[in-house]
């Protein structure tokens, strides 16, 4: 073949090799729906955060927000950009309460919600969740000075709950059972119910034991608070995604199970829970339940 020719042949097998890739990112790029095709056309994962409920989701002193759940969602969006094949993928962050949350993800305002969420079979009429991120359970935070410590003592007593969250409905639910008499104050979010039992309008604070220990870590006084005996629920927690968009939520699963796979996982649960010692035994456990394989 003379070099005249073989360069035709080189022209035209180059030619065909550029229409194949152009043709095979056409198909990908169809392929892509619901929420990846968002990201990647966007350039942006939209993350929701809460701004007051430490350790897993609220505003650093730098006021960007920081906690465990935010960590997985920082691995979540590394496997996302390189599952896409994105050289650079920016994070918009969108705060949420624990009335809008449900709302933001069901409506596209966010992505992806990472914060204390429990996933209940209630909730995933609207939305659907990622592998459980956390294994807590309601309690109740006291100050010391109330000596509020178990049942017996709650006849009577004001005890402020969030709204519009499990807590709420497990809270009531649990002292109807216990034949337990006691003022239910509704408040907007952690940061107000800690600001109720600091100020005395309530005497007790009902939320997730892992939430109440970071709220009494985080007041002026941390010695000035307790957590009563009193369990009455069981929480566990995972990450928001819209409903029926099974490529994304594949994405999220991959990237928690191979965190689990990993030590990665024992290092970020150090950096948030340390202080109070190692993962619980129903936490190690759901940690390895969850380390799927590939």
């Amino acid at each position: 073949m003379t070099s005249r020719a073989w360069a035709m042949v080189s022209r035209v097998l180059l030619g065909v090799l550029v229409a194949a890739l152009a043709q095979a990112a056409a198909v990908d790029a169809q392929e892509l729906q619901g929420t990846l095709k968002k990201i990647k056309t966007s350039g942006t994962l939209t993350i929701g955060y809460r701004e007051a409920s430490p350790p897993f989701s609220f505003l650093g002193p730098d006021k960007r927000p920081v906690g465990y759940s935010i960590d997985l969602c920082l691995q979540v969006a590394a496997a996302v950009q390189k599952s896409l094949g994105m050289a650079d993928l920016k994070l918009s962050w969108v705060a949420v309460t624990p009335e809008s949350r449900i709302a933001a993800v069901a409506q596209g305002n966010v992505d992806i919600e990472c914060g204390s969420t429990t996933a209940s079979l209630s909730r995933q009429e609207q939305v659907d969740f990622s592998l459980p991120t956390f294994v807590d359970g309601g309690g109740l935070l006291v100050t010391k000075e109330s000596n509020l410590r178990g049942l017996g003592d709650l006849g009577g007593k004001r005890i402020a709950v969030a709204s519009a969250t499990t807590t709420e409905q497990s809270l009531v639910e649990f002292l109807k059972a216990e034949f337990i008499t006691a003022q239910i104050l509704k408040v907007k979010d952690h940061a107000d119910g800690l600001a109720a039992l600091q100020n005395g309008t309530a005497d007790a604070y009902a939320s997730d034991r892992g939430i109440l220990v970071g709220l009494a870590l985080s007041a002026p006084d941390p010695k000035r608070f307790g957590l009563s005996t009193v369990a009455f629920s069981y929480e566990p927690y995972a990450l928001m995604v819209r409903r029926n968009d099974a490529a994304f939520r594949l994405v999220v699963n991959r990237a928690l199970a191979e965190l689990y796979r990993s030590t990665r996982v024992v290092n970020i649960f150090d950096r948030w829970f340390g202080a109070f010692g190692k993962p619980s035994t129903a936490l190690a456990a759901m940690y390895q339940l969850n380390a799927l394989p590939e």
